[in-house]
């Protein structure tokens, strides 16, 4: 009985491909790397961010309602005269205005987050995508070898039994 020898893993031509393209994006990315790195962060990304790092804070809530307190309590008690007595239009204009240029400025900094998160998960759907090729070329290079030690064994098993039945013809 003859056992062929194991075939060593071909890799599919979609396979090819797919890792031709992932070390081609690795290549350029490593080329944009050492030409500039990333995008350096404008003045108005960095405004951006700061004010979004404030405003989303424990402490500027905290300020700010104290401080909306304190204006509330001067106004209705009028310890000191009275500059925006009751519905408070002068506080509602602050609030407003506050809010026109918050959010924006806001929306500004969680839209570059939002870029660099798809940058860090499209890196990460990459290299998962090639260790799962090679994990498979390892699982398939590992049935190759266990073909190719069964393949021995059992040529060792069968030079073995030609020696016992030759020794017990002799």
């Amino acid at each position: 009985m003859m056992i062929d020898k194991p075939q060593p893993y071909v890799f599919s031509d979609d396979d090819r491909k797919l890792l031709h393209e992932l070390r081609h994006k690795r290549r350029e990315k490593h080329k944009e790397a050492q030409g500039h790195a990333h995008h350096p962060k404008t003045m108005g990304d960095a405004i951006a961010d700061g004010v979004a790092t404030i405003m989303g804070s424990w402490r500027f809530i905290i300020i700010q309602s104290v401080l909306l307190f304190i204006w509330v309590l001067l106004n209705v008690l009028g310890w000191v005269k009275a500059w925006d007595p009751y519905p408070f239009i002068l506080l509602n204009l602050a609030l407003s205005f506050q809010a026109a240029y918050a959010a924006p400025i806001i929306m500004m900094s969680q839209n570059r987050q939002a870029e660099i998160d798809r940058g860090k998960a499209e890196k990460d759907y990459e290299v998962n995508l090639k260790a799962a090729l090679e994990i498979e070329l390892l699982h398939q290079k590992i049935d190759l070898l266990r073909e190719t030690e069964i393949m021995k064994l059992t040529k060792t098993i069968e030079m073995l039994s030609e020696k016992l039945e030759s020794s017990k013809q002799g």
